[in-house]
């Protein structure tokens, strides 16, 4: 017997769902209903429940977070989205929290309702049978020695999309937090599956097999794919080919560093100075820490932001930015990355080509931008930062006025204005000290500057909250 529970804020929504249907000729009891979430939540406290159909938009505590806590609380109990809004967004977050099926009420009619309960039913039966042939015993550990594991690979997820695989029709389908699972009883002819998931999967998931799983608890395997499978998947993901992946490697495996750990030697800030860009053993000894140090996948794409808005017009083209950036959001993996950086560091190398510039000038001129910004707001002339690469004045401002198509001191005084508008945007300091941050040494030359360059006062600026820093 399936005990379910009916939560809506409309009393005669509640009422008329539960005696619209002969409930028990389904096999199917309702222990209980509420009128929102927070009375939900205290009738689970009290009740057994095995499934829950849950009206998205509810005072307080919405459909989706009543969703996202009982799956936190109580693993075991299904979701019913009930829905009046038939809109995609709805259903795919409804899906991603875990809810199992969705209902709109306006679409439910006596005509078709047994029809609607019999199938979710016949669903609910179906994975609950599979299920126990493979997983097992009171810590629910795998009996099935391999899965296939499904990513999502956007925010936006269509759980449906995967039970256009034959794979998944014919097995469970364990849904872990923004990931789901088959376990496999039998042999699966990769060709067909192959072929499957192009044509129902597209470029939407990231697909593994993960062998070893016997005997293992769910619960450890859920936090270790939470905590390691994607960033495993990021480097070790081909093309088309199911990527396969033994578990105890997984879990043998450090946790991928979050941003605040980031030591001193990270490969990724120090690959900032674009040597690998210019020198070809510097792009193999990149490749090298890259694949040493493994960082953590999703860092990726802010440093490609970095690189593409930090060299815009020095030594990228506008249509060789906007390339880059559009080539950047179909990046998935490292092997994506790798070629995307290579394409870059052919740009920066053809630029130099241009400028008729050696690598090493290049490369010194390129740490003189970056210097010039890291200490543009303190006292700084073109001396000082010829000295700081080893070259001389005269040579320095000879190739650094051909590198960036403007004299040192328009350079290094917009980089000051870019450094101002980061301190009106960011800060409450006053316009005094925002110029003298800057580097400016008089206020109100600082501010004639500012709106010849900008178009508007520092004070206009900073009251209007726009800007592109």
């Amino acid at each position: 017997m399936i005990r379910a529970v009916v939560v809506d804020d409309e009393r005669l929504v509640r009422k008329g769902f539960i005696s619209m249907i002969d409930w028990s000729s389904f096999g199917v009891v309702i222990v209980g209903e509420a009128g929102d979430g927070k009375s939900a939540l205290e009738l689970l406290e009290q009740k057994e429940v095995d499934l829950l159909f849950v009206d998205i938009t509810m005072p307080g505590m919405s459909g989706f977070d009543l969703i996202r806590i009982v799956r936190q609380k109580y693993s075991g109990i299904r979701s019913v989205v009930l829905t009046c809004h038939h809109e995609f967004d709805y259903v795919q977050e409804a899906l991603r929290l875990g809810a199992v099926d969705y209902i709109v009420k306006t679409l439910l009619e006596m005509e078709n309702a047994d029809e609607v309960i019999g199938r979710l039913v016949e669903r609910i039966k179906w994975e609950d049978g599979n299920l126990e042939a493979m997983i097992r015993g009171e810590g629910k550990r795998m009996v099935a020695d391999k899965a296939i594991v499904y990513l999502p690979l956007g925010p936006v997820v269509n759980e449906k999309e995967l039970f256009q695989l034959s794979i998944v029709r014919n097995n469970p389908l364990i849904t872990f937090q923004d990931m789901w699972m088959t376990p496999l009883h039998q042999r699966m002819p990769e060709e067909d599956g192959a072929r499957e998931r192009a044509i129902h999967l597209g470029g939407r998931w990231i697909t593994a097999l993960v062998c070893g799983l016997k005997d293992q608890p769910l619960e450890e395997i859920e936090a270790i794919f939470s905590d390691k499978l994607q960033h495993a998947l990021f480097y070790r993901r081909g093309e088309e080919r199911l990527t396969s992946l033994p578990y105890d490697e997984l879990n043998e495996m450090s946790s991928p560093l979050k941003s605040p750990h980031i030591s001193s030697n990270d490969i990724l800030t120090r690959a900032q100075d674009l040597k690998w860009c210019v020198d070809g053993s510097e792009w193999e000894i990149f490749l090298h820490e890259i694949n040493l140090q493994k960082p953590r996948y999703d860092r990726f794409p802010d440093f490609g932001k970095s690189l593409c808005q930090r060299w815009r017009t020095l030594l990228l083209k506008p249509e060789e930015e906007l390339e880059l950036n559009e080539e950047m959001s179909r990046n998935r993996n490292w092997c994506h990355w790798k070629h995307w950086l290579r394409r870059f560091s052919d740009i920066v190398q053809r630029r130099m080509i241009e400028l008729g510039l050696t690598k090493e000038v290049m490369t010194c001129l390129i740490r003189a931008v970056i210097y010039m910004r890291e200490h543009a707001g303190n006292k700084i002339n073109q001396g000082d930062v010829a000295a700081v690469i080893n070259m001389s004045r005269g040579y320095f401002s000879q190739c650094f006025a051909r590198f960036a198509g403007e004299t040192f001191g328009e350079s290094l005084r917009g980089m000051r204005l870019d450094l101002a508008k980061s301190l009106l945007l960011d800060t409450t300091v006053s316009i005094c000290e925002v110029a003298s941050r800057s580097g400016f040494e008089d206020d109100r030359y600082f501010s004639r500057l500012f709106r010849e360059r900008i178009g508007k006062l520092p004070s206009e600026f900073r009251a209007d909250g726009v800007g592109k820093i």
